[in-house]
């Protein structure tokens, strides 16, 4: 697909999804005609990354901007002065880090959001990568049999069990990081399979994070259902590994992928940027 870019330089990362953008420098106006390249590519790879970036908080939220209204998070610390930013950050004296699960942002969310712009600034000298994970893949290798079962399904999505008052209470020392367990108030029903509103490509919509069970299922007769999704969709050749560099950002389609940041680095800092863009209600898929 590389040869359908003439501004940008694409690198495809791996073979299920992802690409390095080289040629661009986010922290001015990108020009029209590359920015829709650069679109073109968010929706070809599902995530997108770039290196050497310098932005100061202003330059990361306009980019953003470009993209659609920006989704506030409710319980990631702020930047200071910034609330369109969320801090992820680790010490080297915490154990636990965020996101350290398979995950799909806002899922929880009646309109889910469309991405996240995560930006690095500190990272260790070794560890501490993400990982993403194609759920387009996932739904296409499912058989025939399973996808039709799949297709008149929806499931039941919650922030309570993760960011609500029962965080408070784990042994987890992301609390303090994580805040207003009173604001996890969010469920939501979206289909197991949807159309993304892009591509048109058909991907599965579940994850460990924030998916409960099935609608009209009880969370147990879900479980062993999901536990199979969760093993199949998480198949490494459906994965992509991006090792961070200060000035990196990854760009994902919260819609077409997973991805869950890997704990690997006691005892060392790292301090990163998000910003998250709206999305839209998902539709399900047509028969």
């Amino acid at each position: 697909m590389t040869e359908r870019y003439q501004t940008i330089d694409v690198r495809p990362v791996a073979g299920a999804l992802g690409a390095e953008i080289h040629g661009v420098d986010l922290s001015g106006e990108v020009p029209g005609g590359q920015f829709a390249e650069i679109r073109r590519a968010f929706g070809d790879y599902g995530v997108i990354f770039f290196r050497d970036q310098a932005l100061k908080p202003e330059q990361h939220i306009a980019f953003a901007e470009r993209w659609a209204p920006i989704d506030v998070n409710r319980f990631f610390t702020h930047v200071d002065g910034y609330p369109q930013i969320a801090q992820v950050l680790k010490e080297p004296d915490q154990r636990d880090n965020i996101g350290g699960g398979w995950h799909t942002d806002h899922s929880y969310d009646v309109e889910p959001a469309m991405g996240s712009i995560l930006y690095a600034l500190e990272v260790p000298e070794s560890g501490g990568d993400t990982m993403f994970s194609s759920m387009y893949r996932a739904y296409e290798t499912l058989s025939d049999g399973l996808k039709s079962v799949l297709e008149g399904l929806k499931a039941r999505h919650s922030s309570r069990h993760v960011f609500g008052a029962a965080r408070a209470q784990r042994s987890d020392d992301t609390v303090g990081r994580i805040t207003n367990p009173h604001l996890a108030t969010q469920d939501a029903v979206h289909p197991v399979v949807i159309r993304h509103p892009e591509t048109g490509r058909k991907a599965l919509y579940v994850n460990p994070g924030f998916t409960l069970g099935f609608d009209g299922w009880t969370d147990e007769e879900s479980r062993p259902l999901l536990d199979h999704l969760y093993a199949h969709a998480s198949r490494p050749d459906f994965t992509c590994r991006f090792r961070w560099e200060p000035g990196s950002i990854a760009f994902w389609d919260n819609r077409a992928t997973w991805h869950r940041a890997l704990n690997d680095y006691p005892g060392q800092r790292r301090l990163m940027h998000r910003v998250t863009v709206r999305g839209s209600a998902l539709e399900g898929t047509v028969h």
